[in-house]
């Protein structure tokens, strides 16, 4: 099999990992060296001037030894065709695809190959070559597979920007349902490992830059690079098991604050196997999804607690209020706020009204009064705010009853996904491809030949690209190669939508 071909078997077989955004990390270019990196983003994510930044997202192969009932890699899986890259296959790939500017980085995953330690020798031993043979400076987001030994963890951490090891699913039992050959300590361990070398990097570090010595008079040795400086992420599948919302978002707060995860990702069950563990139904929770990265981004910015936002009473988040917004709700005793004289907690809490808007308000009423006008211009949603604001004294929800009832007929609305990705229905579930040609099980499901036959609709209208680009998105980098143009429309999943 030749690297074409490796390439767009193994393109297509990494689309079901979520786990990648914007890089964390902000790194320049420098002389004798290739590749650099933007604080603004990578892979599906737009830098802070409107770009798209790109990255080769791929496996390094698709033999796996566990069984996972979810996973279209699984050991017992007979229609997947098998392959893997060579080390320097994969390394000289993607630095072709730089230097022709389709990506400006690599997101690096694998099946599990003969064992955890051989699959992340052959992981480290390609980044060696793009690092130190190529000099390549681009984000590199790699995968640390359970169970490896803490040895290859470390020198794994040393060559990539970000590490993350995959949860899989949210608690123990549902591990040993449907991925036997995994289990919460040896995803746990790396997890932790990863979390102590970059404290213990970051010390280092700061020694260094303060010269300071300690225990001995010889300064700290610096290492070349850091280990993993973008932190680590981790992603958890949603609906395959029957775990609540409120039992993910208490798992999701406590790596935030246990492990010191950068993101936890969520992925809609997607069917592509026919297994009798897995829910009988076909339907992709992707508006579950959608509100768990709702509540997340409620978490992590705006300074909520898992019970403010939900509760062992009602288990799952309201598919058609948003989670802040359902919040305001239930505590209607606290609204209306003045926004001239609330404090930055208060107003964060509105809905319509984001962390930045917050502090723009707080900004902007320094020096005159706000009222409509001011608001809509500082770009808050006063459509959705005005119920529960008042402008110089002045209520604008008149009209509408202040009772949960009536507000809630007013917030209350279908999540909206856009007129491109999985929700509208255009292109095949997944994330953008280099290749369309590949002929995967996963991908006879809309067609009606593969297991689970989930969508009933054309063959051919179910392997069109061709969809627009949304309006008011700005030209990315790659836009002059009809290729990345063609990728990004293929099925590439929306960004989420952030609570304002």
């Amino acid at each position: 099999m030749d690297v074409a071909e490796k390439l767009e078997i193994l393109t297509d077989a990494a689309k079901y990992d979520v786990a990648c955004t914007s890089s964390g990390v902000s790194r320049g270019a420098k002389a004798g060296s290739l590749g650099s990196v933007a604080q603004g983003g990578i892979c599906h994510s737009f830098a802070a001037d409107g770009r798209c930044i790109t990255l080769l997202k791929v496996l390094m192969t698709n033999v796996c030894v566990c069984d996972c009932a979810y996973c279209v890699n699984r050991a017992s899986n007979e229609e997947v065709v098998r392959t893997a890259f060579r080390p320097r296959e994969l390394a000289d790939l993607t630095i072709g695809f730089y230097r022709r500017n389709y990506i400006e980085g690599l997101f690096l995953s694998s099946g599990v190959i003969r064992n955890a330690d051989f699959t992340t020798e052959l992981m480290i031993e390609t980044l060696e070559i793009l690092r130190h043979e190529h000099r390549f400076r681009g984000y590199i987001h790699a995968k640390a597979v359970p169970g490896t030994s803490p040895e290859l963890i470390e020198r794994l951490g040393h060559l990539a920007d970000r590490l993350s090891v995959n949860l899989g699913l949210p608690s123990a039992e549902s591990l040993r349902l449907l991925a036997p050959d995994k289990s919460k300590a040896d995803i746990l361990a790396p997890m932790r490992q990863i979390r102590d070398a970059m404290a213990e990097d970051a010390d280092t570090r700061a020694l260094v830059r303060k010269r300071l010595t300690y225990l001995t008079p010889v300064a700290p040795k610096r290492k070349d690079r850091a280990f993993a400086p973008a932190g680590q992420s981790t992603q958890m599948i949603v609906g395959a098991s029957p775990e609540t919302d409120y039992h993910i978002l208490n798992l999701a707060a406590s790596l935030y604050r246990s492990i010191s995860m950068k993101r936890v990702f969520f992925s809609a069950y997607l069917p592509v196997n026919d297994d009798r563990r897995l829910p009988a139904t076909d339907a992709v929770q992707l508006d579950r999804e959608h509100r768990l990265y709702q509540a997340d981004w409620l978490l992590r910015f705006y300074g909520f607690d898992v019970n403010e936002v939900i509760d062992a009473d009602a288990p799952f988040l309201d598919p058609q209020v948003d989670p802040k917004a359902n919040w305001a709700l239930n505590h209607l005793d606290r609204f209306p706020v003045e926004v001239n004289t609330a404090p930055y907690e208060e107003l964060v809490r509105v809905p319509g009204i984001g962390v930045r808007g917050a502090k723009l308000i707080i900004r902007a009423r320094r020096h005159a009064t706000l009222r409509e006008d001011a608001l809509r211009k500082l770009g808050v949603a006063y459509k959705r705010a005005r119920y529960f604001v008042t402008c110089d004294g002045r209520y604008a929800g008149a009209g509408v009853d202040f009772t949960r009832e009536a507000l809630r007929a007013q917030l209350a609305a279908p999540i909206d996904g856009g007129r491109h990705g999985r929700r509208a229905d255009r292109a095949l579930p997944g994330q953008m491809s280099l290749f369309e040609s590949v002929d995967t099980p996963e991908k006879r499901i809309p067609r009606g030949t593969g297991p689970r036959a989930i969508l009933d609709r054309p063959a051919a209208a179910a392997a069109s690209s061709a969809t627009p680009r949304p309006k008011g998105a700005a030209a990315g980098p790659h836009d002059g190669h009809g290729h990345t143009r063609a990728a990004r429309t293929a099925g590439a999943p929306l960004p989420e939508r952030r609570p304002a």
